[in-house]
């Protein structure tokens, strides 16, 4: 029984890069064993073993037959016969497949172990896919569309994008999980270059399927990628930020049934929803003119009543993006700084049960405050 780190942990070491997960796979043991070593089992595709002390995931050696669609669809086989060079075969890129065996201490001993030419890769700055099986996974794709924005400075291989239109020919993208789809692109969207993610899924054809409707021939422009690789960098890597700016030409009807088939988090959704209407309203009063109703009705969709920090994040992030939003900021300044015990005391004593009453007070005196700092 050996033990090997692999994977992602090797490709960081070689590139100077922190490590902070660790993929071990074990050569040349079994299920009895492992469990009579005090590992406990958790995997329910295939033998994954928690380690007694660390609780890090040992996987046992194994290789893959494609059984089925998408990227569930495989049969796996794991036993103390599967060599090391066979599991790292089944993995999706040369720089992903490489080894080095881990000692009884834990520390990293001998030289790494690359059947692949992962290294070379690595100097040369190529995704290269490690064998033919490769499309049969559609996750694959979006995993290097990810990998594309994390590492820009890499170049996908021309046998390995023409492997990436195949997976989008064989329809197998639409076997893939909404959670799986927006894990992938909301660590892309974080990472150094968003723009290399969306490349990726423009270059092999995904965007079509992956992407709102309206986005993707955005994205085909030149002019609309060139603003965007601008804004990404106004914006740290805010996934709310990100995500409000790629969306942000898009109506928030469209916005809501995209975010809702891939199941973006709630309040990532509303976040980019509503910076959707901020613009909406921002290019309809391009003036900067804007009438008072129509700035109550934005602070009451985005309830900068209940939360103010969003209200101040979004009108925070059309003001690093450019936009004139100064007197904005200081009518919503004006309308959260009004007194509630003063506007309640202004009803009459025989209204103050009626919440509809109350209510209207309530925006009677914040489209006051809005107007006053509109006018100022």
């Amino acid at each position: 029984m050996k033990v090997y780190a692999v994977g992602g942990a090797i490709r960081d070491t070689l590139m100077g890069l922190p490590v902070s997960d660790i993929d071990y796979v074990v050569v040349g043991s079994t299920v009895e064993e492992m469990i009579a070593q005090g590992y406990r089992p958790v995997g329910k595709d295939f033998p994954v073993f928690l380690h007694p002390e660390t609780q890090a995931e040992y996987a046992l050696a194994r290789t893959e037959r494609k059984s089925g669609i998408g990227y569930k669809g495989f049969h796996f086989y794991a036993d103390s016969t599967v060599s090391l060079e066979q599991d790292l075969e089944r993995r999706d890129l040369t720089i992903n497949a490489m080894a080095q065996e881990v000692g009884a201490d834990g520390k990293w001993i001998g030289p790494i172990i690359d059947p692949f030419n992962g290294q070379g890769d690595l100097a040369a700055k190529v995704f290269r896919h490690v064998s033919n099986a490769f499309s049969e996974d559609p996750l694959r794709l979006l995993r290097i569309a990810r990998f594309s924005a994390r590492f820009p400075e890499f170049s996908v291989a021309e046998e390995t994008l023409d492997a990436l239109k195949a997976i989008v020919k064989s329809d197998e993208l639409s076997a893939l999980s909404a959670e799986r789809i927006w894990q992938e692109l909301a660590r892309g969207l974080v990472a150094n270059k968003p723009m290399h993610m969306f490349q990726v899924l423009l270059n092999t054809g995904a965007a079509k399927t992956i992407l709102p409707s309206s986005l993707s021939p955005l994205l085909a422009e030149e002019a609309f990628r060139e603003r965007l690789i601008k804004y990404f960098e106004k914006t740290g890597n805010h996934l709310e930020e990100r995500s409000a700016i790629t969306l942000m030409n898009l109506p928030a009807s469209e916005i809501r049934s995209w975010a809702n088939a891939i199941r973006m988090p709630i309040e990532v959704r509303d976040f980019s929803e509503i910076f959707s209407d901020l613009m909406r309203l921002l290019n309809q009063y391009s003036s900067g003119v804007y009438p008072a109703v129509e700035i109550l009705a934005w602070f009451n969709r985005a309830d900068i009543w209940r939360k103010p920090d969003r209200g101040q994040a979004l009108l925070g992030l059309a003001e690093r993006l450019g936009c004139q939003v100064l007197v904005l900021i200081e009518a919503m300044r004006n309308a959260q700084a009004l007194n509630t015990a003063d506007i309640i005391s202004g009803v009459a004593a025989e209204d103050r049960s009626n919440g509809e009453r109350i209510g209207t007070a309530f925006e009677s005196a914040r489209l006051a405050a809005i107007t006053a700092a509109l006018n100022s």
